[in-house]
C-alpha cells in the first residue's frame, strides 16, 4: 500500500486487492456492500448526476458530506465531487481500477482539499489517515 501527498491539496492511495475488477467494482458501486466497509450511505447509483450525503461523527464532531457522481466508468473509473454542508470548499474524489492478473489495482485520489477551512479538522494528514484507513476496510471486506 502507498500513499502520496503533496502540498497542492491532493491525497492519492494506491493499493492492489486480491480480487478480480468486477469484485472490486460491485464493492464501490452498490449501497449495500459499500455499507459495510465505507459510509452509511441511504442510497448510491454509479450513474452521473446521482447525488448522495451521509453524516459522520468524528471526536465530537458531525460531518455532513455532500457528493454527486461527475464520471463513471464501468469497472474503470467513479468520481465524485466532495464537500460538506455549511463549509466553503468543493473536492473531487476518483476511484481508478486497473486489472492486474486475477488481482485488481485501486488507485483513489481526493483532490481539491486547499479549498476546505485552513483549521485542523480538515488538515490534509486528516484526509491521509482516514483514506488509508477506508482502503484498509475495503482490503479486508474484500478479502
Amino acid at each position: 500500500m502507498k500513499t502520496k501527498s503533496d502540498v497542492t491539496g491532493t491525497v492519492v492511495v494506491e493499493r492492489t486487492f486480491n480480487a478480480p475488477v468486477a469484485r472490486v467494482w460491485r464493492a464501490l458501486t452498490d449501497a449495500d456492500e459499500m455499507r459495510q466497509w465505507y459510509f452509511d450511505l441511504k442510497e448510491f447509483k454509479p450513474e452521473v448526476g446521482f447525488e448522495f450525503e451521509f453524516v459522520v461523527e468524528h471526536e465530537g464532531n458531525t460531518y455532513h458530506h455532500l457528493c454527486k457522481v461527475t464520471e463513471v466508468i464501468p469497472e474503470q473509473k467513479i468520481a465524485y465531487t466532495w464537500r460538506y454542508k455549511g463549509e466553503p470548499g468543493d473536492s473531487l474524489v476518483t476511484f481508478e481500477l486497473l486489472p492486474d492478473g486475477d488481482k485488481t489495482k485501486l488507485r483513489l485520489t481526493h483532490e481539491g482539499l486547499e479549498t476546505f477551512p485552513k483549521t485542523p479538522a480538515y488538515a490534509q494528514k486528516n484526509f491521509e489517515a482516514g483514506w488509508t484507513g477506508i482502503a484498509s476496510e475495503l482490503e479486508k471486506f474484500l478479502e
